[in-house]
């Protein structure tokens, strides 16, 4: 209680302008006290008005009343000095460069705590005190400190602009809707802050709702990032799994080739130097015979001679040919010549290989939002250049133009048996798959074309519904003549609109479930759009009708 009458005291003896205690403390004729300095600087600043105003209450008093020292007030004021209490409020009461000062303030001013709307002035927690006390003051509209309260004051007119004229769509004052505002459409401005409130309303829940499905789309944004990086994660480690694999197979091939060479080596070597063995000891003992037969040679006595002359000159018959074949030095090049024929089909593969898995790593992408292309060019962007493959190609289908072209030929083409050749349809797909955002376009002439994607697992013979394209739920077709169109899926048929054109492109995003077929010309006219979920990857096909129709994919231009 004791604390509570000391702060009670530090409030009755302070200067509400300064809000520090009363120096050379002076009272007006309506009862409230300030500090001398503070309340001349105050009506210094009315002097223009010649009327002069309490602060606190508003009172007003005409002329300007002479201050005269109040002893007690001072005296007490003493009193409290020498207790050590001071009324100055901290730092951060105090406003800075960014805050609304209080108007009431002289000296350093303080924070505003509240504007007044009627009296466009912005007030600190002292001076505001007669806002929520005088009962004129209670009905004036307080709001949050502005800065820009003179923005309310009409330029023209000097009043209060509380008007709006929504034919002009500025606020005005009273006198302005009478006077070049007369005739337009004017409300008081809390009518039409009504009207916009419920605007911003409406406008508020549309932005809610947008940053509920933004927050949506980056949680499943966030999601992709991990299933990317679980899914590269996971790649990586059982690429390099089937890499060591391959290499550990070519290793062990390597290995057993040189365990065979070795092994070979060491057989011919064994059996090399064992006729080289029985030779050299044919020759040491047709030496020995040579001897002899030079020593009987030089016997004197001819009985002698005679008598050993067969048992000497008789040979014992050679065990081996008279002459060894020696082969030119190639006793081991053929394996070379095998395992450089090896190295070469593997690169081969590699290389045919190498093309498919760089392509679908390439289109492994996030599907974001990606709006279908509007003109050529920008499908162009996405062209892809794709071959036919010819174990898929009828036997009637000559395929040329380095396997982009098809002819349709009465002779049958000479192709090798292949499970994945069409037999019923002269119908042929391309070597490459089809994923992630592809374009590509067919040139064709003659009676009729089918211009088609198809999945790998289509069957290739067998009845019509299997094998022809869009006539099975593996495969999408556009049939297309001279004159008309028509989209096949799963045996259903779709008529199709569209400008006759000897160019079809075809775009599909295989991720989105998007693939659309336009007649291309001197523009891009969309024929028929599909929206679906691809479950496999693509490939592209063509399907014809007629001897010597062709099809071509065209290079992009």
């Amino acid at each position: 209680m004791a604390q509570k009458g000391v702060q009670l005291d530090r409030e009755t003896f302070s200067c509400s302008i300064c809000l520090d205690l009363l120096k050379d403390p002076v009272t007006i004729p309506c009862g409230h006290s300030y500090c001398m300095n503070c309340i001349n600087s105050f009506w210094d600043e009315e002097d223009g008005k010649k009327l002069y105003s309490c602060p606190q209450c508003r009172q007003t008093f005409t002329p300007r009343p002479v201050l005269v020292k109040n002893t007690m007030l001072a005296v007490l004021v003493e009193e409290l000095k020498k207790t050590g209490l001071q009324a100055a409020p901290a730092d951060h009461c105090y406003a800075g460069p960014e805050d609304v000062a209080c108007d009431v303030c002289t000296g350093r001013k303080l924070k505003a705590l509240k504007s007044c709307l009627q009296c466009l002035v912005s007030y600190c927690e002292k001076h505001l005190e007669p806002h929520y006390d005088v009962a004129q003051l209670k009905k004036h509209k307080l709001v949050e400190p502005s800065k820009k309260l003179q923005e309310n004051i009409c330029s023209r007119h000097d009043e209060v602009m509380k008007m709006f004229c929504r034919t002009d769509q500025q606020c005005i004052c009273y006198l302005c809707s009478v006077d070049q505002h007369k005739g337009h459409d004017t409300v008081s401005a809390a009518a039409e802050r009504t009207e916009r409130q419920r605007e911003l309303e409406g406008s508020r829940q549309k932005l809610q709702q947008r940053i509920q499905d933004r927050e949506k789309e980056v949680k499943l944004l966030q999601q992709e990032v991990e299933a990317i990086n679980h899914s590269a994660g996971k790649t990586v480690e059982h690429s390099e799994k089937i890499f060591t694999q391959l290499i550990g197979l070519i290793d062990k091939r390597r290995s057993d080739v040189k365990q065979q060479i070795r092994s070979q080596q060491e057989t011919e070597m064994s059996r090399v130097k064992e006729l080289q063995e029985k030779l050299e000891q044919e020759i040491t003992e047709l030496k020995r015979k040579d001897a002899e037969l030079e020593q009987l040679s030089h016997t004197e006595d001819h009985n002698q001679f005679l008598h050993n002359y067969p048992s000497v000159s008789a040979l014992s018959q050679s065990t081996h040919s008279s002459s060894i074949n020696i082969r030119p030095l190639r006793y081991f090049e053929d394996v070379t010549a095998a395992v450089s024929e090896l190295r070469d089909k593997l690169q081969d593969i590699l290389r045919e290989t190498w093309t498919n898995i760089s392509q679908t790593v390439t289109e492994v992408d996030v599907l974001l939002s990606n709006p279908e292309p509007k003109t050529r060019a920008g499908f162009l962007k996405y062209s892809q250049e794709i071959t036919l493959d010819p174990n898929t190609a009828n036997t009637n289908l000559l395929l040329s133009e380095g396997n982009r072209k098809v002819t349709v030929m009465i002779q049958q083409q000479s192709y090798s048996s292949h499970t994945d050749r069409f037999t019923g349809c002269f119908q042929v797909l391309t070597r490459e798959s089809l994923t992630g955002r592809c374009y590509w376009e067919v040139e064709w002439s003659g009676t009729e074309v089918e211009v088609a994607v198809a999945y790998k697992n289509i069957r290739r013979t067998g009845n019509w519904n299997e094998c022809r394209f869009g006539y099975n739920d593996k495969s999408w077709s556009l049939i297309c003549d001279n004159s008309t169109y028509l989209f096949m899926y799963n045996n259903i048929e779709t008529p199709v609109s569209g400008p006759p054109s000897s160019r079809i492109g075809v775009y599909l995003d295989h991720r989105a479930g998007v693939l659309s077929f336009y007649s291309v010309s001197e523009t891009m006219t969309l024929l028929h759009r599909v929206q679906t979920t691809f479950t496999q990857p693509l490939y592209a096909g063509l399907g014809l009708f007629s001897y010597g129709d062709t099809a071509e994919f065209s290079k992009p231009k």
